[in-house]
């Protein structure tokens, strides 16, 4: 499976065997990052109202479309592209600075390639017990990471230390390009860690296959699309 970030909660996923997925697209005027270029076959989003992470009308091709908010408000599972779909409610920042009400969403988990892949879409608030059980048994993380308008940190670290993903990929956190005042860089996320589990990237693709995945839980910072 090929993973591309393209920054902020959006993700590319080409596997060698079925559909194409593309995760919480954005607006790009919205966030600084770059439009999204790539087609795909399906699109993930964990709501329908939040231009940073629902924006799969702005991607090529006509993916069938998923909104994780939808599916965990009517059971929890659904199929698309042949893909299962899991999905679970959560809730914005009960603070944030743009909503009077914090926006509703879904985290949600599939699997490709035989890798079993979580989102943490833009949940903001401690993990509850089940929100927090949602996440066993994970082979890539999807995790927000930049503090400040999504959970914090140390709350983060539980549900990792909880769950023990094999591979932990950062997303939501602050760089050159997408920069609220107090979202964190992600150093503050890797403190967490001890400098032998991070590995870089060093660009926005990186190729992933299921045997390669490691024993325990390991951080893989990548690149952005420029």
């Amino acid at each position: 499976m090929e993973i591309t970030w393209y920054g902020h909660a959006a993700f590319g996923l080409d596997p060698e065997t079925g559909p194409r997925i593309i995760t919480d697209p954005y607006t790009p005027e919205g966030v600084g990052y770059a439009p999204i270029k790539d087609s795909a076959d399906l699109v993930l989003i964990s709501s329908d109202d939040d231009d940073a992470h629902c924006r799969a009308d702005l991607i090529r091709g006509e993916p069938e479309v998923v909104n994780a908010l939808a599916v965990a408000q009517d059971g929890g599972r659904t199929t698309a592209c042949g893909i299962k779909i899991t999905a679970i409610k959560a809730a914005e920042w009960d603070h944030h600075p743009e909503h009077e009400v914090p926006g509703q969403n879904g985290m949600y988990r599939f699997t490709l390639d035989g890798i079993r892949c979580a989102h943490m879409g833009d949940v903001g608030n401690s993990l509850t017990d089940a929100q927090q059980s949602f996440f066993e048994d994970t082979d890539v993380l999807f995790a927000l990471a930049g503090g400040y308008l999504t959970l914090e940190l140390p709350d983060l670290m539980e549900m990792i230390h909880r769950t023990r993903p094999r591979l932990v990929i950062p997303m939501h956190f602050r760089t050159l390009t997408y920069r609220p005042r107090n979202t964190m860089w992600i150093e503050s996320f890797l403190s967490h860690f001890k400098d032998e589990d991070v590995d870089f990237a060093f660009g926005a693709t990186h190729e992933l296959k299921k045997e390669d995945l490691p024993d325990r839980t390991r951080v893989l910072v990548m690149d952005y699309v420029r």
